[in-house]
């Protein structure tokens, strides 16, 4: 008998590549860890090779399953290809992400969402939370990435950030000058936490530098101009929290919520595809 390779099984290989995790890979197949073990079982069983390396604290592809990679891509890219031929209409998702929760989960969650479907269009909108959350409630997105605000309920959290103040290395902070920031533009609600627990501090401030992007806020700070209250998760390694040094006060923590009113079954596999990476990068 001819052995044939299952569909759904070279789709929980290639999860689990991309988690290197199985529960995540569960997790984005909407199954269980028990589950995606078997069918990885059952495809090394049928290639009569060990694909994937397995420990407490990582999985990582063996030679053979890093060999086997490309081909599980081409194979399930084929496969959407034949069923998007079936179908008359384009499947599409619309997200919407916060800002200042995009970080560095942005490339890889794009790369997952191509992964399980090179025929869905993605729709991706950044910006602050509150309009992410409005469109969303006003049925313009499919789904939004946001941070929690005010008193809203619902949703998945995906991750819960501490938040500092990040500076360059080499910035110095002139004795009595106001602290100088550089945040987005309000309605931004992490400036807003900022400002207010600055001035129930009593400490003076001033805006340095107002982004359009938290990348430029980024590059401000990078650059010596400011210091930037930032999430750790998306503070890149040129910034260091200088909160302790000149005891600002603390801005504590927030949580990145999912949102989302999908029912369509393709929609439904990419976004636990998202949560799971998002996860995954998070962790």
């Amino acid at each position: 008998m001819i052995a044939t390779l299952d569909i759904a099984t070279i789709k929980a290989f290639l999860l689990v590549a991309d988690l290197q995790s199985f529960t995540r890979a569960a997790e984005a197949l909407g199954t269980t860890q028990a589950a995606v073990s078997l069918k990885l079982q059952r495809l090394e069983t049928l290639l009569g090779k060990r694909l994937v390396e397995r420990s407490p604290r990582a999985v990582r592809l063996t030679a053979d399953g890093a060999a086997f990679l490309d081909r599980a891509r081409a194979l399930m890219e084929a496969h959407d290809r034949a069923l998007s031929g079936e179908t008359s209409t384009a499947q599409s998702l619309s997200l919407g992400i916060s800002d200042h929760a995009a970080g560095p989960e942005l490339v890889p969650l794009l790369e997952r969402l191509h992964a399980m479907s090179s025929s869905l269009t993605l729709a991706v909108t950044i910006g602050f939370s509150r309009e992410m959350q409005d469109a969303y409630d006003a049925g313009e997105l499919d789904a939004v990435i946001v941070r929690q605000e005010g008193s809203r309920r619902g949703g998945e959290k995906l991750a819960e950030d501490e938040f500092g103040w990040f500076a360059s290395r080499r910035f110095t902070l002139p004795k009595g000058e106001p602290l100088p920031l550089a945040t987005l533009a309000p309605p931004c609600g992490v400036r807003a936490v900022a400002v207010r627990a600055l001035d129930k501090a009593g400490i003076a401030w001033r805006e340095r530098f107002v982004g359009g992007g938290v990348t430029a806020v980024v590059a401000a700070a990078l650059a010596g101009l400011a210091i930037a209250p930032l999430a750790r998760r998306i503070a890149p390694p040129g910034l260091v929290d200088i909160g302790p040094v000149h005891k600002l006060p603390k801005l504590g923590s927030s949580k990145v919520m999912l949102h989302s009113k999908v029912s369509d079954p393709a929609k439904l596999a990419a976004l636990r595809a998202v949560a799971a990476t998002f996860r995954s990068v998070a962790a």
